[in-house]
């Protein structure tokens, strides 16, 4: 019975993929297709079945049953080019992997069969979709994924996993992982704004930015408002565009160290909901009035920022645990208020990494906290400053409530 569900599995997967590739070639005429919903089917147990003999005869009658579809699959493709000048080769490729998972699922991986097929059905379905990101997809942005790519899997790999300078603070591989961690989370923010596009919206330009830089996003939407009578829409973006920095806080504390975020949840989630829900309620009062936001976002994936970053990175975890051995707790705070005025990753991650040796949970958590009151207040004052009263009237009063909530999530933390 177990060989014969296994086998029903391998038909399964054969069908699934089939599915797709079907109803994708459902309007072509009968006989003109290399493989459709049926034959896929029977390619998947066809691997279930060649797997069975294999483990019954010899390993290498599973090579040679592969080879000989692969054979008749190049001969059917090479028919169906010269009829229809298609030279694509997706469908090929397609059964070969069908039945590659049909001989996995008899071979006792039949979790991996089947999430192999699933994953093989949705990346052939996305083709549009993937097709439409290509044409969409500048050199600078294929750059930055290459930049990503050779900062995550060729230089971290190479760094020592040890401590360095005064008290050992100093982690080449840590920080550099937590360098990533921001690249991810920024690159994240600026491709969804670049396929969102700046004009959808100032909301969700806003939120978009948010997880990129809200003290960016902050800046241009106040430059933009200036001298200008534009109405609460703007300013719901910048108050919008910092409700995200909470969550983002939220994501790199349970990255770095998860423990601190029950601690942390009263404080980020209070502030999260006061301003997202006032942003929200502004941008119902002029839903239909969208001016162009005129966002700017630099691609984060630059080397030279990323470097820069470590820096800033390095030195604040330098000075939060020199501040600490040398004043205690009150030299997390201190470092954090500081720290806080124009950049609140570096000192959450340095602080979430320092939970996990020598400081504890509650001067770190409350450090945190720190940091996104003071940055709260910045943005405040830079609204101000270039946006004048079109947009100070708005904000001002939206992050004072924010800031009132953080300090009752602070009570409340240090309660529970």
């Amino acid at each position: 019975m177990d060989l014969l569900l296994h086998l029903i599995v391998s038909l399964a997967i054969g069908l699934l993929i089939g599915l797709e590739r079907g109803w994708k070639e459902r309007a072509a005429p009968e006989g003109t297709r290399v493989a459709g919903l049926r034959t896929f089917g029977l390619i998947g147990f066809l691997g279930g079945l060649c797997a069975v003999l294999a483990q019954r005869f010899n390993t290498l009658l599973l090579a040679f049953a592969f080879t000989v579809l692969a054979a008749l699959l190049i001969f059917a493709h090479r028919e169906d080019v010269r009829r229809n000048k298609d030279v694509g080769i997706t469908t090929v490729v397609a059964a070969l992997v069908t039945f590659a998972l049909g001989a996995i699922a008899v071979l006792d991986q039949i979790v991996i069969a089947a999430a192999g097929a699933v994953l093989t059905m949705t990346l052939l379905s996305l083709k549009p979709v993937l097709h439409l990101w290509l044409q969409k997809i500048e050199y600078p942005d294929l750059l930055a994924v290459i930049k990503l790519l050779l900062i995550s899997v060729v230089i971290l790999p190479a760094l020592p996993n040890t401590g360095y300078g005064p008290w050992h603070a100093l982690n080449p591989y840590q920080i550099w992982w937590l360098v990533i961690l921001i690249a991810v989370l920024s690159f994240a923010g600026y491709i969804a704004i670049k396929a969102a596009g700046p004009r959808r919206g100032l909301l969700l330009t806003g939120a978009l930015g948010g997880m990129v830089s809200s003290t960016v996003v902050t800046i241009n939407f106040s430059r933009l408002a200036a001298g200008k009578e534009l109405g609460a829409l703007i300013p719901a973006g910048i108050v919008l565009a910092s409700a995200v920095m909470f969550p983002r806080m939220a994501v790199e504390v349970s990255v770095v160290n998860i423990t601190l975020l029950p601690r942390l949840a009263i404080p980020l989630v209070l502030m999260t909901v006061v301003s997202g829900g006032a942003a929200l309620w502004l941008g119902r009062q002029q839903s239909a009035h969208k001016p162009d936001p005129g966002l700017t976002l630099n691609n984060p994936m630059e080397l030279l920022p990323a470097i820069k970053f470590g820096l800033l990175l390095t030195l604040i975890m330098l000075v939060t645990k020199g501040m600490y051995e040398w004043l205690g707790t009150k030299g997390i705070y201190l470092t954090a208020a500081i720290s806080g005025i124009s950049d609140v990753d570096a000192i959450t991650l340095s602080l979430a990494h320092m939970a996990q040796g020598s400081a504890g949970d509650i001067a770190t958590s409350r450090g945190i906290v720190i940091a996104a009151l003071v940055n709260t207040l910045f943005k405040g004052g830079i609204s101000v400053f270039i946006g004048g009263r079109a947009v100070a009237r708005y904000v001002l009063p939206i992050f004072a409530i924010t800031v009132i909530a953080g300090i009752i999530g602070l009570f409340l933390m240090e309660i529970t």
